[in-house]
């Protein structure tokens, strides 16, 4: 694909307002405004940064402790940024595989009509996040990517944000998420944070029929504004409008040369070394003491991704093809997590933890403490959009004040997944893969997501409240 940075311009066709309804138009509205006024994603971490910092300092902290315990944690974070690096991988390396792309290219096949296109990558960018969000941002991508040659006058924008909305709605709700998956492994969950909450596992969270209810009304309700969002054809900004020309997906390996290249060619490997993790993989799930799903862990999860991706790209040398390309797509997680981690050293090696515990335990209620954990949970996020390293922050105080009111700890994790999501509609930070395949910049989907946001606020907000009413609270399991 080639980009250029502006859009190109031409004469406008003449414009029927038919199609222009109230969503249409606010829309349009936001697309326009955040192309003008978004920055880069490295500047919210920066942001959290020092306003946890200057927060601190309002709570009596001395600056020194707060810049000592900070950059102490600098490299805290570095074995679960490996495991978030390798979701990535593992998704672009089955999404990329001659399989998906055939269904890929089976997808864009069925829809006929602009709207239509967007819905359908909207669901599918949706159901494939809740196998893996690393997958989702891949497969949603080339989507969109294909769908721009096939259905003329589909807004390219609107088509980039509805592949978003796996990462925006509904990916913490599934199995790659990265605060339930937390919880249900025990050798991953801090000492300090396993003491308050124990393990919790799936069937506790991801499981619930509550948790299971949430996400699909957030799917259907994701589709429809993705559909009654999208601009007419006169309005639309198309992919040949930025400059951006569909290539074909995957490219055939080059013929082999070499006669040392031949085990990069042939599947034997392939075959051996699948056949023996997933010998493994067997033996985890058949021995794990609290049942298959407690077995599966986050390292578990990756290395089932590896696996699979590994069998259907067949050879060494297709596989290690995708691997390379999906890296450049990791950048931005490689870097920013070390300031993530930052944040979580002022808060947990400082008294924040304490004093945010205490006001959580003091300002809520049983009933009123899952809407408050929600709205922090979302607004939080708009400075540390990592699920799992925001979870990490937020966790100690979260779950203790869980604790004290008794709230279903499972739920807690459910409110979280769900509340946490929310900035993501609106946070460039996860967009980066997917900015990487359709070669646009943040700044040009998050209008679009900006609408959803709206819509999703009040509607997550008063779920998690009101399934919190009808759970009860379970002893944590240590």
């Amino acid at each position: 694909m080639r980009y250029n940075a502006r859009p190109m311009t031409g004469t406008p066709a003449r414009i029927s307002h038919a199609q222009d309804g109230p969503i249409v138009r606010l829309g349009l509205a936001l697309a326009r405004w955040s192309e003008r006024w978004f920055p880069d994603p490295l500047i919210f971490a920066f942001i959290g940064i020092v306003f946890v910092f200057v927060t601190g300092l309002i709570m009596g902290e001395r600056p020194a402790k707060l810049a000592i315990e900070g950059g102490k944690s600098f490299w805290s974070l570095v074995p679960f940024t490996m495991q978030m690096v390798m979701i990535i991988i593992g998704g672009f390396v089955v999404a990329t595989t001659p399989l998906v792309q055939r269904a890929i290219r089976g997808l864009a096949g069925i829809a006929r009509a602009p709207r239509s296109a967007i819905a359908l990558i909207a669901l599918f960018s949706m159901l494939t996040s809740l196998i893996s969000w690393g997958l989702s941002l891949i497969f949603s991508g080339l989507l969109a990517r294909e769908m721009a040659t096939r259905v003329k006058g589909m807004d390219y924008r609107a088509a980039g944000a509805a592949a978003y909305l796996g990462l925006g709605a509904v990916w913490a709700m599934g199995l790659s998420s990265s605060a339930a998956m937390l919880m249900a492994t025990k050798s991953a969950i801090p000492v300090s944070l396993l003491a308050l909450s124990g393990v919790i596992p799936l069937g506790q969270t991801l499981f619930l029929p509550q948790s299971i209810a949430l996400t699909a009304v957030l799917i259907v309700v994701s589709v429809l504004i993705a559909y009654l969002s999208a601009p007419p054809v006169e309005k639309a900004r198309t992919a040949e409008m930025y400059g951006v020309i569909s290539e074909p997906l995957g490219a055939e390996l080059e013929p082999r040369t070499k006669p040392g290249e031949w085990l990069e060619y042939t599947p034997l490997l392939t075959i051996l070394v699948a056949a023996l993790l997933i010998w493994y993989l067997i033996n985890v799930f058949r021995t794990s003491p609290q049942g298959a799903l407690a077995a599966l862990d986050l390292n578990t999860y990756n290395l089932m991704f590896i696996t699979v991706g590994l069998l259907l790209h067949w050879r060494p040398k297709r596989f290690m093809r995708a691997v390379v390309d999906a890296v450049p797509a990791t950048g931005g997680v490689i870097i920013q997590f070390p300031f993530y981690a930052v944040i979580f050293g002022m808060i947990a090696g400082t008294n924040i933890s304490t004093h945010l515990a205490t006001l959580f335990a003091a300002a809520t209620t049983h009933n009123s403490y899952p809407l408050l954990v929600a709205i922090y949970s979302a607004v939080l996020g708009v400075f540390v959009p990592s699920g799992g390293s925001k979870w990490v922050i937020e966790a100690p105080y979260v779950i203790q004040a869980a604790n004290i009111h008794q709230v279903h700890l499972g739920w807690v994790v459910q409110i979280y997944n769900a509340a946490e999501a929310l900035p993501n509609l609106v946070n460039p930070f996860w967009m980066l893969p997917l900015l990487a395949i359709l070669r646009l910049k943040a700044r040009d989907l998050v209008g679009y997501g900006m609408l959803q946001l709206i819509v999703h606020v009040p509607i997550v907000f008063f779920l998690c409240w009101w399934f919190a009413q009808h759970l009860t609270y379970v002893p944590p399991i240590r």
